[in-house]
């Protein structure tokens, strides 16, 4: 199969593309206009897996630019797995109109192109955000929605409701929701990982880039929640979980296994753990200690949330391979690259 990959530089995006490139036939080509990733992705990309994935710089937002630059360019395309969005909760409250504008849009136009030029299978980048304060955990797929606590959670949500309606009015077509809790880690080789731009927002590239010294603070943002140390528990997945889990989720929608022609999954660990436990998890396997601030809570946030995977377990027949200390360790090792790149150093790809 062709398969398209939006975000194929992501964080995600990019260590999915490894995973189909190195346990299937599948061709894949790659959307990325680089607003949030790096255009070397693709070359650390190679040296894992010896194989090169064209990239194509659009915007998808612009719907003639996806229609005439790609679809009409490359042919056919047998699925679609959608990464492209902006993530960071903090912006999205910051700055709405932007997540609505891109992460809605981007959909949209991919959808429209799915239906004029015959797309069969089509993967959805969710998010745990949609379960919002949820009454009882773990979550399940039959837990209730809420309106999230982000504008970026929100696009989530109506991101799944556009993707179930559309299944609905075109024959021969299958999709999938996955809803990701919290991807960390790093390739195991080290050479892909997570390098968001600027500051980053997700807690484990802050932890390495601060004790590297790259960034000056560490901040535990929340220690009154109600959990066993009062910091928040979220539901940590190494990111080549979450990658061989699309792999999967292909297969599982080429042989038409499910009884619907759209479908949601969890992608989690099944494991809560508190931001504190995080912290020492890095501490134990690198073995440098962090001189880390308490700060009040972050507007947007949970307090707890965590994964019942077993329909994904079951269904797409999903093994995980890695823990905390592995995710830990893989980000330990991915900055240390960094550092060895950043400082000059001749590194080998």
């Amino acid at each position: 199969m062709k398969i398209l990959v939006t975000g194929g530089a992501g964080y995600i995006g990019s260590h999915t593309i490894i995973d189909i490139l190195e346990n299937t036939d599948h061709e894949v080509v790659s959307i990325d206009n680089f607003s949030n990733s790096d255009p070397n992705t693709f070359d650390r990309v190679e040296a894992i897996t010896g194989k090169r994935v064209k990239n194509y710089n659009i915007d998808l937002t612009s719907y003639n630019s996806l229609k005439t630059e790609f679809f009409l360019k490359e042919g056919h395309i047998d699925g679609v797995i959608h990464f492209a969005a902006l993530k960071a909760v903090g912006e999205s409250v910051a700055k709405p109109v932007m997540y609505y504008q891109n992460n809605l849009n981007g959909l949209i136009n991919l959808l429209k192109c799915a239906q004029k030029f015959d797309v069969d299978s089509f993967i959805f980048s969710s998010s745990c955000t949609v379960y919002g304060n949820a009454e009882h955990q773990p979550v399940t797929e039959l837990t209730p929605t809420q309106i999230p606590e982000s504008p970026y959670g929100y696009t989530k949500l109506v991101g799944e409701k556009i993707l179930s309606d559309f299944a609905k009015t075109k024959k021969d077509f299958q999709a999938l929701s996955l809803r990701y809790f919290n991807p960390v880690g790093a390739h195991i080789s080290g050479l892909n990982g997570e390098l968001p731009k600027g500051r980053p927002n997700n807690l484990v590239p802050v932890v390495t880039q601060f004790a590297s010294g790259w960034i000056n603070d560490l901040v535990v943002h929340g220690t009154d929640y109600e959990t066993r140390d009062g910091t928040s528990i979220r539901d940590y997945i190494h990111v080549s979980d979450i990658a061989h889990a699309h792999v999967l989720a292909l297969e599982f929608l080429n042989k038409s296994e499910s009884e619907t022609n759209y479908d949601v999954f969890n992608l989690g660990s099944g494991n809560g753990v508190t931001v504190l436990e995080v912290l020492h998890a890095f501490e134990k396997v690198s073995g440098r200690k962090l001189d880390y601030l308490l700060g009040p809570r972050r507007e947007g946030d949970v307090e707890m949330i965590f994964a019942d995977n077993s329909k994904a377990t079951k269904g797409l027949k999903w093994d995980l391979q890695y823990g905390i200390e592995d995710a830990m360790a893989s980000a330990w090792k991915w900055q240390q690259f960094l550092n060895k790149s950043k400082s000059g150093d001749k590194v080998r790809l």
